[in-house]
């Protein structure tokens, strides 16, 4: 059966200015449809088709044959993470265990965000800056385009920040770090990455 697009978490225009309705529309009704679309043609008709996405993207990554494949399962996984780990109104220091957390992990707030904003800054071409609980610790890492760190099930992701280029180039041209800047500041969804550190990204 072929899989699905979820619905974006908000309207379109929702993250304005921080991220515009313009860049929404192509980056999920182009780029993500797009990965979906090559995902589906490419397991239609195998046994590789029953599998969840999750599964998929982990049998993917085991057979270098299936490269392709991997990289259009995991942006399809990765943009949907994307998605929810941004909200309208969200973004600045957390509280909870979560920003109890962050502190034991990075001595305070604004070096979890330094750290943050400079594994995007810091990866070269296209890819993702990721806050992932690694054992009992929480972690800042970055990964090259379509990697992401399910494929490693010691490794639970919190929320991501997509650094491909047609993530921000339509409101923020080479400006990068713009764009992390207002992604930490603004627009992070805290409690889609609390309610994750008690999720498993099973198959």
């Amino acid at each position: 059966m072929a899989h699905t697009l979820p619905p974006l978490p908000y309207d379109e225009n929702a993250l304005a200015p921080y991220v515009s309705a313009q860049t929404l529309s192509f980056h999920y009704g182009k780029h993500h449809t797009g990965y979906l679309n090559n995902m589906n043609k490419a397991i239609a008709g195998t046994e590789l088709e029953s599998l969840s996405l999750v599964d998929l993207i982990r049998t993917a990554a085991k057979n270098a044959e299936q490269k392709t494949l991997f990289n259009n399962a995991a942006q399809v996984w990765n943009h949907t993470f994307y998605w929810n780990s941004m909200r309208p109104g969200g973004g600045g220091e957390p509280g909870g265990t979560l920003g109890e957390m962050i502190k034991d992990a990075f001595g305070s707030y604004d070096e979890f965000k330094k750290q943050f904003v400079t594994a995007g800054t810091t990866q070269f071409g296209s890819g993702y800056a990721w806050l992932v609980k690694d054992g009992e610790k929480l972690v800042v890492t970055k990964t090259p385009n379509a990697e992401t760190p399910i494929t490693d099930e010691s490794k639970l992701p919190l929320l991501n920040m997509d650094v491909w280029e047609h993530a921000y180039y339509l409101d923020y041209q080479n400006l990068r770090p713009d764009y992390e800047n207002a992604f930490a500041d603004n627009l992070i969804n805290w409690e889609f990455a609390e309610k994750n550190l008690e999720r498993v990204f099973a198959g």
